[in-house]
């Protein structure tokens, strides 16, 4: 059985990100990015990617990267996760770097991923199940033709990861396809529609396995940004509650509110135990499918109900469009149905485990 505790060089990187975001990812910037034309961040992503090194964690070093496994990316994650960091971290080092790694003709673009220059998205709605039907375009003598819909972070991407009806995955320029925004409820992961008309792109691999394994590390990674928002918004929400005072107490003394906390403190400690046996089990490979599976059905619930408890207990201040919980509670639910909902996630740990619905 593996350690699920941190260890020194985790905690070591979790304190790097945690500075680095505290100095250049304030609620502030983040906000006004959210309601700009222009919510990513690059002068962050150059950072986090180039300076830190953080967006080839998951790419082998003899390919161009860290070596380093999904349990680091994970921490990376929760983060990122609390700072509701507006940069495609998720999408293009995760995501559309597995993608590349199950495919045999992709190193190229594998490189540019793990340096950081070029981001990637895979073209599959951030709505889909790892084990659910994917959309594919149309492949005719080497030009593509379709159209893709809620496609995560599509509008930053130089590089967009394509399947075709052919079985194939190809990778298409950012400059071959027309993005068209779509209206999203987290705006600091905007989504976008993805036309192709006749769009070149080169084939790097088969998309069936291709996909499958990105959208399995996206689901398991999702959930340590999902405990990050949680833990964001259960510390917040004690500090407020100890500094907030009533009837010349704090507010935080109050029995019925030190209940609430209490319960949603053990469920946001059971989140921290799912997320962290799936990325271990995405880095060691073994249980893998149950492992993220189990932290996708817990995760959604709990980060959802930490934000929305979090807004309740700040009174009028957590209603107030400003406050940085409305970012949380957003991300929380758009998170909540990203890579599968917990319900299709419930259904698939019912198969594998082998205990349907009578």
């Amino acid at each position: 059985m593996s350690d699920l505790l941190y260890s020194e060089e985790e905690e070591a990187l979790r304190a790097a990100v945690r500075d680095l975001l505290t100095d250049h990812c304030d609620t502030a910037s983040v906000l006004a990015r959210a309601e700009s034309d222009a919510p990513h961040d690059p002068a962050l992503w150059k950072t986090l990617a180039d300076g830190m090194g953080l967006a080839g964690l998951l790419v082998p070093e003899d390919r161009g990267g860290q070596g380093a496994t999904h349990r680091e990316a994970a921490v990376v994650l929760e983060e990122l996760g609390r700072a509701v960091a507006p940069v495609p971290y998720l999408t293009s080092a995760v995501v559309a770097t597995e993608a590349l790694l199950a495919c045999a003709d992709g190193g190229d673009l594998l490189h540019g991923l793990a340096s950081g220059r070029v981001i990637g998205a895979l073209a599959v709605g951030l709505h889909t199940a790892p084990g659910a039907a994917f959309a594919a375009v149309r492949a005719d003598g080497g030009a593509l033709h379709g159209e893709l819909t809620g496609i995560a972070d599509a509008a930053v991407a130089d590089v967009l990861l394509v399947p075709a009806d052919d079985g194939g995955l190809y990778a298409v320029t950012a400059d071959a396809v027309t993005v068209t925004p779509q209206t999203s409820l987290d705006l600091t992961r905007p989504l976008a529609r993805v036309t192709l008309d006749a769009a070149q792109g080169r084939r790097v691999g088969d998309a069936e396995p291709a996909v499958r394994r990105a959208l399995r590390a996206g689901a398991g990674l999702l959930a340590s940004e999902q405990l990050g928002v949680a833990e964001w918004a259960l510390t917040e929400t004690v500090r407020y509650l100890k500094d907030r005072k009533q009837f010349n107490r704090p507010v935080g003394g109050f029995q019925a509110l030190k209940h609430r906390l209490a319960q949603l403190w053990l469920e946001v400690v059971n989140l921290r135990a799912a997320a962290r046996a799936a990325a271990d089990a995405l880095a060691t490979g073994e249980d893998t499918d149950v492992s993220v599976t189990v932290a996708q059905a817990y995760a959604a619930p709990v980060a959802v109900r930490a934000a929305e408890e979090a807004l309740q207990l700040h009174g009028g201040l957590g209603m107030t469009w400003e406050h940085p919980v409305h970012l949380r509670l957003k991300r929380a639910k758009a998170d909540s149905i990203a890579y599968g909902t917990a319900g299709a996630h419930r259904e698939a740990l019912a198969d594998l485990v082998d205990l349907r619905a009578p």
